[in-house]
């Protein structure tokens, strides 16, 4: 069986300790998984994310729940045994079963979208270069004025450290191409306007009913009480510019083989 590419995730499954034990019933489920066509990645993804990015996050990097983004699953490495874990959830854990009112194609599909993204890395052949990509990168990508590599750049956009561990080849491109696409919460901007007509704009660190905390352009906290405030506006899309026009088919080849291999040492190959 081949699986075939994904694009997001996000979804709960098994803590560090699980063991998993037999389940009666389910030896229907013991068979191949009937649903991994394209359009059975795109609807796994979809429900993914209603019904397990709360606790996993919408790229399954991890929240309250591990990360998924793994080419293994602890304690559940078939296809049956994620079908278990997902349909019956596992007892005294923060694991609970997906909603009464599924279907076993509803769990086939987010098994599905689970294995389409985690393809070994060594599986995956890409057409760019990384040391290209890495001079891309630094050169005319310029991507360290907002993103940090292991210590080295800023921090106006997400970490790229270990960007490879949570991100595809497909979601990479896409990310740069289209950064407005799917905008994350922790990335959205807010602009403010004081009663004497200053204005601030800066990433949403964090809000309460009474304050926000603000990160500009040139990395300054700034905590802003709402009261003294005569307009705000929440801005949900990207402060990263799309890449469409101004690389290079080749040099976007080559910037993305070079972030896909920004892994941890445990995953690569």
């Amino acid at each position: 069986m081949i699986w075939l590419q994904g694009r997001h995730a996000g979804f709960a499954l098994v803590a560090a300790s699980i063991v998993l034990g037999p389940s009666p019933g389910l030896a229907v489920q013991e068979g191949e998984n009937p649903h991994t066509s394209l359009e059975d990645v795109d609807a796994g993804q979809r429900l993914f994310g209603m019904h397990c990015s709360r606790c996993h996050g919408f790229d399954a990097s991890g929240d309250e729940g591990p990360s998924l983004r793994r080419d293994r699953f602890r304690r559940a490495q078939s296809d049956a045994g994620l079908f278990r874990v997902i349909s019956e959830g596992v007892p005294d854990t923060g694991m609970p079963p997906i909603s009464r009112g599924r279907t076993d194609q509803t769990v086939w599909r987010i098994i599905t979208f689970l294995r389409s993204i985690n393809q070994p890395p060594e599986s995956i052949s890409l057409p760019g270069d990384v040391e290209a990509g890495r001079r891309v990168y630094a050169g005319r990508g310029a991507c360290a004025t907002c993103h940090m590599i292991a210590g080295t750049g800023r921090l106006l956009g997400p970490d790229l450290t270990t960007i490879g561990d949570r991100r595809s080849p497909a979601e990479l491109r896409a990310d740069l191409l289209e950064p407005d696409r799917d905008v994350a919460l922790r990335w959205w901007s807010v602009k403010v306007t004081y009663e004497d007509g200053r204005t601030l704009e800066g990433i949403r660190m964090n809000e309460d009913t009474y304050s926000y905390r603000l990160l500009d352009a040139d990395e300054n906290l700034w905590s802003v009480t709402k009261r003294g405030l005569r307009e705000r506006e929440r801005i949900e899309t990207s402060t990263m510019p799309s890449y469409d026009g101004d690389l290079s088919a080749s040099e976007l080849d080559d910037l993305i083989a070079y972030l896909f291999s920004l892994r941890t040492e445990e995953s690569l190959p």
